[in-house]
């Protein structure tokens, strides 16, 4: 019996991890404020090694990553997949994906890399898959998606 309570514990603790676990450093806040002056919605996680924020901003969805120091490492912006820039819509309807559902679609940028684009598409229940343009709509990275 002790041993079942200490499972319980153990995965309502893994279930409920997404939970605040310390409070989001003032430099992370203010990194945030100066970068994104406009944002409204503001959520923020505490993921251990970065703080991510999600927001809104001209009525985009964003998700912003920052480590704890406050320097900004990534952001993601949802899109439709109307709203692509005309190379990318190209080159994921020229590619051997054109068939498979679209899913979600968004606008990646990192710190040091080139702006991409993320469409994630499925086959099946089983085959999906995280498509990643460059701007020219070049197919540069593809990976399995959960």
């Amino acid at each position: 019996m002790k041993r079942f309570f200490l499972l319980f514990v153990f995965f309502a603790v893994v279930v409920f991890a997404d939970a605040q676990i310390r409070k989001i450093p003032a430099e992370v806040t203010d990194a945030f404020a100066s970068k994104y002056p406009h944002a409204t919605k503001v959520e923020w996680r505490d993921k251990l090694q970065y703080f991510e924020a999600s927001f809104q901003l001209n009525g985009s969805s964003i998700i912003a990553d920052f480590s704890s120091k406050g320097e900004w490492e990534s952001s993601e912006r949802v899109l439709n997949f109307n709203d692509l820039p005309d190379e990318v819509r190209d080159g994921f309807l020229k590619s051997k994906y054109s068939d498979w559902k679209k899913n979600t679609v968004a606008e990646s940028q990192e710190l040091g890399k080139p702006l991409q684009y993320r469409i994630n598409i499925q086959k099946s229940g089983i085959q999906k898959k995280n498509l990643y343009f460059d701007t020219n709509g070049k197919l540069i990275k593809e990976n399995i998606a959960l």
